[in-house]
Order: structure tokens, then sequence, then C-alpha cells
């Protein structure tokens, strides 16, 4: 590894963006694949496989044998309020690795003894998000149920393109939602993106439930995007 692939590699990793190292495992050759050129690099198959699954992979391309080093962001799970299924669903979460963090200004719901060793912020979604980093590997649930909380922090989200964000809530709840989006200029594809009612159907009712359902259908679109649909 040269200094100047690693200056490269640390600056992306910094910038949240995925990077790869393709190696020639007989003669060590080395190069970079940055995200933006994935699309037109020859590997570009195997390549967002491999992203999709956040693993590295021992390839053959041409008679050559490569290895494939994914350098891939920390996927982020961004809960907007401090609720009983947020509780069950913050360390599921992290069991598989997420970096959670709760937001919920409501003091009374977002205490530490309600979340131990989980990053907790008493504020309005709006006043803090900006500091999060949200981003295309972040997934987002909006759980309040309140749309002063709510709105304003989905709307954050479809701005900077998770790649899951799910909402609370039923489909009466969500068809109000909706109409208020449309009449801020939202454009339908957009609102599309939001799952509502959140998480798989499997008939969940405990807020536990609820959760793993939420994780099921999170893992689903960061792992299987094409299979997964709002």
């Amino acid at each position: 590894m040269t200094p100047e692939n690693l200056s490269i590699i640390n600056a992306e990793r910094a910038a949240r963006r995925p990077i790869f190292v393709i190696t020639d495992i007989s003669s060590g050759d080395q190069r970079l694949v940055l995200a933006k050129e994935a699309a037109n690099d020859p590997l570009r198959e195997t390549l967002e496989k491999q992203l999709r699954l956040g693993k590295s992979t021992t390839i053959e391309h041409e008679g050559k044998k490569l290895f494939i080093h994914v350098h891939a962001p920390a996927a982020r799970l961004i809960m907007i309020g401090a609720v009983h299924i947020s509780q069950a669903l913050a360390p599921l979460a992290k069991s598989l690795d997420y970096d959670v963090t709760v937001i919920d200004p409501r003091t009374a719901f977002a205490s530490e003894e309600r979340f131990p060793d989980i990053p907790l912020i008493a504020d309005w979604p709006e006043n803090v998000l900006d500091d999060q980093h949200v981003d295309r590997y972040t997934a987002f649930v909006a759980l309040t149920h309140d749309p002063k909380i709510d709105d304003p922090a989905l709307l954050h989200a479809l701005e900077r393109e998770c790649f899951y964000i799910g909402a609370l809530g039923s489909r009466k709840t969500h068809a109000k939602r909706v109409e208020r989006f449309q009449a801020k200029g939202v454009s339908d594809a957009a609102i599309g993106r939001i799952h509502a009612p959140i998480g798989l159907d499997i008939g969940a009712v405990s807020p536990a439930e609820i959760a793993v359902a939420i994780m099921a259908q999170i893992t689903a679109a960061l792992r299987l995007p094409e299979k997964v649909a709002a």
C-alpha cells in the first residue's frame, strides 16, 4: 500500500464514501476504485454486490486472482422518538453493528435511564440533524406520531437520500402526511420512499415485535435494495 493510496482511502472513509482496493494476488499490484467510479468499472457487478453485503472477497477475473477489499461506511440508525419501540429497536440495531442515535425533544421520554449506552439528544430534530451527518448509509425512522417532530425530520432524511426511511403510523395517518408533504412541494417519488406503515408485515403487535419488523425491513433495504419498495 503506497502512502498516496493510504491517504486517499483515509480521506474517503472520513467522508463516509465507499472505496474499493483491488489487489492482484500474484503480482501485488493494487488499484483503487472510488464509489463514483464503480458504475463504470469492469468489476462493477461484483463491486455493487460486495458493497451491499459489506464484505470483501476474492474473485477470478480474466485469468487473474483478485482480492477486493471493501471499505464501506458503518451503517447508522437515527431514531426520532424515544418511545417504547425505540427502546427495543436501539439495542437490536446496536447488536447488528449499527451506530445508533435517538433524538426526541420530550425530556420525559429522552432519558439516559430509558436508553442506557445509547447516544441520546433531547432536542428538536431540526436543531440537531445538520450535525449528525445524515447520508445514504443512514437508516432513518420517525416514531413519535407527532407531525411537529416527525415531519421536519423526515424531510431532512429525504433530502439526504437515506437508504431507508420509515415512519410509524397507520395508512390513514400516512395519507395525511402525504398531503402535508405535497403541500410543501415534495415530489411523489420522494414521498414514495417513505416506508409507512413501517416495518415488514409480520403481524407485529408488541414494541419488541415491531422493532424486529423494522430492523428486518432495514436489513433488506441495505442488502437487497432492488427487492424492497416503500
